[in-house]
């Protein structure tokens, strides 16, 4: 495995030898998620991350290469793959070689098929897939290839995460499944049936449902079947607007016990839940804030505060993106090779400020990291979401979880 220090020290070289700022150049980050919409509040947020971190990490401290910066150019893909395509397209007609993407596990699959179709038709303008939080496990087993990268968890590695949590809570015996439907929302469901009945026969599932991705205006009738069934814990990996309606329904609603999820926080959802997710809402995630990983990540978290007030880091995988992303472009040499830059990613160890070892597996490009799973709450918060007083608090870490998970990827590198 090859060993990469952080972004510091390369960066402080680009200072000393990147001496004329007119042979700098531009390298743009084409973010492609929604920016209108119900899953608006979730896209823009990240797109400020992606942003702050390419300044804060990159620019400020001198760029790549010969001073080169980063820039990040948001595409609203309005949260379908359709559109995204098109999105696709504009930015490569405008010479932009790296993508960003994170929302919806649908829009992953369209983009990655077609990156991949591109890249082969096209050698003279490949560009790489940084796939920053879609984490259908699909993505990196039958349907990896070269230009796509994930630097979240699957979707499997996480709900084996969130399974050791709730099998070893004996007062656990009934758990109701629901999500969105589509192929992300499938896959959290196929996930949970298998591993709880493979760590604890004796829990059943008492409901597995699937409800319209961004449609549902009153989750009331779901919460209702929730509480019915009797359920002991519910798991979910809905996001955005479907995941604050229906945590609120499911509370409102009179259910007491916890709420397994992917994306509960940040983006008005923690303010949203304030006293009454209190010590019920869990989430599985990746990075420490509370505790913080480090005084560089409580420095860069009262950094983006003082720029966006309003704003939270609550995917500090953004920041581990575009770290690896400028070192790999250093050690790469260019920005203009794509190749020889996802050849400086495979492999990559990369010591993350947010706490932990970071990993990016060659055989099928993903990232393997720490996971924690934290809970809801106004106690021990450094950093709170929305502004709020709450934030989550890690109860459990994984250390490199999924490190030795299962691929059926079939990687196949260009000539």
């Amino acid at each position: 495995m090859k060993s990469i220090t952080k972004l510091g020290a390369v960066s402080a070289l680009s200072l000393v030898i990147g001496a004329s700022a007119s042979f700098a150049e531009t390298i743009k980050i084409a973010f492609i998620d929604p920016l209108s919409g119900p899953f608006a509040s979730t896209g823009t947020n990240g797109l400020h991350q992606f942003q702050f971190a390419a300044d804060y990490m990159v620019n400020e401290k001198g760029g790549v290469l010969d001073g080169d910066t980063f820039e990040v150019v948001g595409f609203d893909n309005q949260t379908s793959p359709k559109e995204s395509l098109i999105q696709l397209q504009v930015a490569i007609d405008q010479g932009i070689r790296y993508i960003v993407q994170g929302n919806s596990s649908g829009v992953a699959n369209a983009l990655t098929e077609a990156i991949d179709k591109h890249n082969r038709r096209n050698p003279d303008s490949r560009v790489l897939f940084l796939n920053y939080a879609a984490v259908d496990p699909a993505l990196t087993n039958d349907k990896c290839n070269f230009w796509h990268f994930r630097f979240d968890a699957n979707a499997d590695i996480k709900m084996d995460a969130l399974t050791d949590v709730i099998v070893a809570d004996e007062n656990i015996k009934k758990v109701y499944i629901i999500g969105q439907d589509y192929s992300f929302g499938k896959a959290v469901s196929d996930a949970a049936n298998k591993m709880l009945g493979e760590k604890r026969d004796d829990i059943e599932v008492v409901g597995d449902e699937l409800h319209p991705i961004g449609k549902v205006k009153d989750f009331t009738p779901y919460a209702r079947k929730v509480v019915s069934s009797g359920a002991d814990a519910v798991i979910t990996g809905n996001w955005g607007a479907d995941m604050l309606g229906l945590g609120k329904a499911i509370i409102d609603n009179g259910f007491e016990g916890p709420i397994f999820t992917y994306y509960a926080a940040g983006s008005g959802m923690t303010a949203a839940f304030g006293e009454t997710g209190k010590d019920r809402i869990r989430l599985i995630s990746q990075g420490s804030i509370n505790p913080i990983g480090s005084e560089e990540a409580r420095e860069t978290y009262n950094a983006f505060k003082e720029k966006y007030p309003e704003g939270n880091i609550d995917q500090s995988r953004i920041f581990n993106t575009i770290g690896m992303l400028a070192t790999a472009i250093e050690e790469a040499g260019t920005a203009d090779d794509v190749v020889a830059v996802a050849s400086a990613l495979e492999g990559m160890e990369y010591d993350s400020m947010w706490g932990g070892k970071l990993f990016m597996r060659p055989q099928d490009h993903q990232l393997i990291q720490d996971m924690h799973v934290g809970v809801h709450t106004n106690e021990n918060v450094e950093f709170d979401y929305d502004n709020s007083g709450f934030g989550v608090v890690n109860e459990s870490t994984i250390e490199m979880a999924g490190m030795d998970s299962a691929t059926t990827c079939e990687m196949k590198r260009p000539e």
